[in-house]
């Protein structure tokens, strides 16, 4: 059986909230503080830390990775995704639980971190290159290419602490990346670097996950998750909440990020535009209010609005992003030749069955007004949406954004 190349039981880290150096910023704060320290230390000796002041940043992780999976780490800000990584490369200890690491590990946790911002970048290279344990003679012959990946030929010999943070990122991935890791751990750093770097550093973690190295990689870029990785970890308030395929895994935390919403009514205090969305309610095709809409029947939005322009100077738009952020659809209500009238009215806009795959999605109601060179946005409200599956029929490989039903037929001689 092959030994796991990362494996955590029970692992939990706990932190004392406050426990740090008090920051002051004012006179009088300093005075009171330095007035309570006493106390403060008196009861930290005794013991007398209540429990509102210890937080648990991770609690009972318990996983194990294989040598060449990779496993995108999910999850909302402060979850613990951050500190799971720091546990595994060792830069904090854990307060319960323990690690197997099984090989050599590089981790690119923090913009930057190993550089000393006086040496340039060259000096950088041979600094942080040392302290993720890469030898002398294999920087050497590793640093032309590190430095053709990170792409500052011209600012090799800069001071970098004049790098931009950009830059500051690539070297820093093209140094732990030409360690030749066996197990990589990457945390959201790459949001730093431009479009074309985040794919070479993708094509990278691809290129060690298929020599048969291990990476973890936390993101929130969930299409660079899906499209990198086999595996998923779903992190919430510390606890590890799910595992399993990296789709399965981010269906799950598009669930928990969004909650389906049948009715949204403005609230009175809402500002008053010239064109005001209402009220957005979810109905079944029957013309019922449905919590979600099924595959196989479609649904409807209802949308209310208040206009004080006739309908030949503004519009009524719906936006369907799925929760990538990538826009499935939009459709405007001059599609049907509508017209409405100025004041209040009620606009439906048709969701048609076997179109949209089930799964979650976000529609954004937009309001815009009409004028001769452009449609300017004067009100926008989003809601999320659900596509539950029933009636899906799930034929293995039917993927996409959507999954229409098309029609098929035989051809015959003379059909056109």
């Amino acid at each position: 059986m092959t030994r796991p190349a990362v494996k955590a039981e029970d692992l939990g880290k706990e932190y004392v909230v406050g426990g740090a150096e008090q920051m002051y910023s004012s006179f009088r704060e300093m005075i009171s503080g330095i007035a309570t320290t006493p106390i403060r230390k008196f009861r930290k000796l005794r013991g007398e830390v209540g429990e509102d002041e210890k937080f648990w940043a991770l609690k009972d992780v318990s996983f194990e990775a294989k040598p060449g999976e990779v496993i995108g780490i999910v999850g909302r800000n402060g979850a613990g995704k951050s500190t799971l990584l720091k546990l595994l490369s060792r830069i904090t200890s854990p307060t319960q639980g323990r690690i197997e690491i099984a090989g050599r590990l590089s981790s690119l946790l923090e913009v930057g971190m190993g550089f000393h911002p006086e040496l340039t970048g060259r000096e950088n290279i041979y600094l942080n290159g040392t302290i993720l344990g890469m030898k002398q003679s294999e920087i050497r012959e590793k640093f032309d290419d590190i430095v053709s990946f990170a792409g500052i030929e011209t600012f090799l010999d800069t001071p970098v602490k004049r790098y931009s943070s950009g830059m500051y990122v690539r070297l820093a991935f093209s140094v732990a990346g030409h360690l030749e890791p066996d197990i990589l751990l990457v945390d959201e750093v790459l949001a730093v670097g431009d479009v074309e770097f985040q794919k070479r550093c993708l094509g990278k973690m691809k290129d060690v996950a298929l020599e048969g190295r291990t990476v973890l990689f936390v993101s929130h870029n969930l299409n660079a998750l899906s499209a990198l990785c086999d595996n998923g970890m779903y992190i919430d308030q510390g606890r590890l909440r799910a595992t399993g395929s990296i789709n399965e895994i981010v269906d799950k935390y598009i669930s928990s990020t969004s909650q389906s919403v049948n009715h949204w009514q403005a609230p009175p205090d809402r500002e008053v535009r010239l064109i005001n969305i209402d009220a957005i309610r979810l109905l079944g095709n029957d013309g019922r209010e449905e919590k979600h809409i099924r595959y196989d029947k479609g649904g409807c939005l209802e949308i209310g609005y208040d206009s004080k322009l006739s309908g030949n100077r503004f519009t009524i738009a719906v936006r369907i992003m799925d929760g990538y952020g990538n826009t499935i659809l939009t459709s405007w209500d001059t599609d049907s030749n509508s017209s409405e009238k100025p004041g209040r009215g009620l606009l439906r806009c048709y969701i048609p069955p076997n179109l949209l795959r089930p799964g979650n999605y976000v529609a954004s109601v937009l309001a815009q007004e009409l004028t001769l060179n452009r449609a300017r946005l004067v009100d926008e409200v989003s809601v999320s949406l659900e596509v539950m599956s029933v009636g899906w029929p799930m034929q293995p490989g039917r993927v996409g954004i959507i999954t229409p039903i098309l029609k098929w037929e035989p051809a015959h001689e003379g059909t056109k």
